[in-house]
């Protein structure tokens, strides 16, 4: 978000993993039948994604054609009021989600946090604030996962701000450490290249570590085996909203995949070869995009050209993952883990600094069906300096409306209105993805026995 320089990235020299990439220079001899094959299969992905692209009716805007209502987005959604999501929404009946109740209606999941001892203190406001908002009427386990043990300061403290189950992990060292296959000397001299253009945490060791294990590490933890959902909380966040229905049926009940509250652009610095190697994911899977994509989302170059241009025909858009209530099954499924592991293999994690954020997003918007993503509009929620802070009676502390508390032009950050645009808003009776989870609800009871 920070305004960057315009030095270059690594050349093709120095990343060898630019190499597989285009090549300078042609020669008088026949191309190898291996490489026309796979000329001919990139021209063909290229139309498929053209066309991909063109499918969406919001997507071209016909000569005098008014504008989208998203496309500037004067006026916030969340200035109008907010009400629940349709239902089925489980409630709270009797001791129906007490703590220490065995045949609850609590589902197999739980709230997640990688958190380290020295963030204690964080940590514990966070809790206070999610207990206090929703989980005192819940009582869903909380799962604390760290890369060294747990202090027992830690866990007496912790212990003492909720009535649900905690679980204390550590990471497995193969999950967290470099892998084998980086080169060690092209890391720190690419994080200098990256710290010139003022990406941040370019030389943290630690956070290409944790972009990584967020990404395609933690939902293979033995410790979360046996859990289908998560919602991930972060130290020194604030939820504002009381939320009266069980966010986790909510999931299941009405066949959603991922949950957001914050929709933002990301640095294109920092992922500058996120998407070409996405492209080159695609040119021999192309089956797996599903036919209800979010491609237009990924790849609009009308409200931010300069992202669109710098990440290599991405849009930077992407939920910010600090707040993602989701199914581990998507993570967990062929397609995901095929993606991720080109994606490791590729190095970006250590030669760039690839997060989380868009490595899920770019993944969600291709693989899954759109309307299986949700925005959690009345969730109030705050991780500086961004917030979603909806109109309800529900909410204190948030200001209606409010995306930041930090300088104006933190508000073009903002990444809402490509995704109201492209994909739909669900909450607003006039757009054409309204009503569509009640849709799916009515299609999955019809079809479906009853929940327990």
């Amino acid at each position: 978000m920070d305004v960057k320089s315009e030095k270059g990235l690594p050349t093709s020299e120095e990343h060898p993993y630019h190499r597989r990439g285009t090549q300078g220079g042609v020669t008088r001899m026949g191309l190898p039948r291996p490489i026309r094959l796979l000329a001919a299969a990139t021209m063909v992905l290229f139309l498929f994604l053209v066309l991909q692209i063109m499918r969406s009716p919001t997507s071209v805007k016909l000569p005098g054609s008014t504008a989208h209502k998203y496309d500037d987005m004067i006026r916030d959604p969340n200035l109008d009021e907010t009400h629940e999501p349709p239902e089925p929404l489980r409630r709270v009946e009797g001791n129906n989600y007490d703590a220490d109740n065995p045949n609850s209606d609590r589902i197999n999941a739980t709230l997640l946090s990688l958190v380290r001892n020295k963030e204690l203190q964080q940590l514990v406001m966070s809790m206070k604030d999610l207990e206090r908002t929703w989980n005192h009427k819940f009582n869903y386990p909380w799962t604390f996962i760290n890369d060294e043990p747990f202090t027992e300061e830690f866990k007496t403290v912790t212990r003492r701000h909720t009535k649900a189950q905690i679980n204390y992990l550590e990471i497995p060292k193969e999950h967290w450490e470099v892998p084998s296959w980086i080169n060690l000397d092209l890391m720190h001299a690419s994080a200098d290249i990256l710290e010139e253009q003022q990406v941040q945490y370019a030389h943290l060791e630690s956070y290409h570590q944790m972009c990584r294990w967020n990404s395609g590490m933690f939902y293979k933890h033995p410790g979360l085996q046996e859990y289908q959902y998560y919602w991930r909380v972060e130290p020194n966040v604030h939820f504002f909203c009381d939320v009266d229905y069980d966010v986790f049926r909510f999931m299941k009940d009405h066949n959603q995949t991922y949950g957001f509250t914050v929709n933002l652009y990301d640095s294109p610095e920092s992922i500058s070869s996120l998407w070409p190697e996405t492209i080159k994911f695609l040119a021999s899977n192309s089956h797996l995009l599903h036919p209800n994509n979010a491609m237009a989302w990924l790849t609009d170059k009308e409200r931010r050209p300069e992202h669109n241009y710098k990440a290599n025909g991405y849009s930077t858009c992407h939920f910010w993952s600090n707040f993602e209530i989701a199914d581990m099954d998507f993570w967990r499924s062929p397609a995901y883990e095929a993606y991720f592991e080109h994606l490791d293999r590729a190095g970006g994690f250590f030669y760039e600094r690839w997060g989380d954020a868009p490595v899920h997003s770019i993944a969600l918007g291709l693989f899954e069906d759109r309307d299986r993503i949700h925005w959690f509009k009345d969730i109030g929620y705050q991780h500086i300096p961004f917030f979603n802070c909806p109109n309800s009676p529900k909410c204190k502390g948030c200001v209606k409306g409010r995306f930041t508390d930090g300088e104006a032009w933190l508000n073009k950050e903002d990444c809402r209105p490509n995704w109201f645009k492209y994909v739909g808003n669900e909450w607003d009776p006039e757009d054409s993805r309204y009503g569509t989870l009640a849709a799916m609800a009515a299609a999955a009871n019809a079809t479906s026995p009853a929940s327990p």
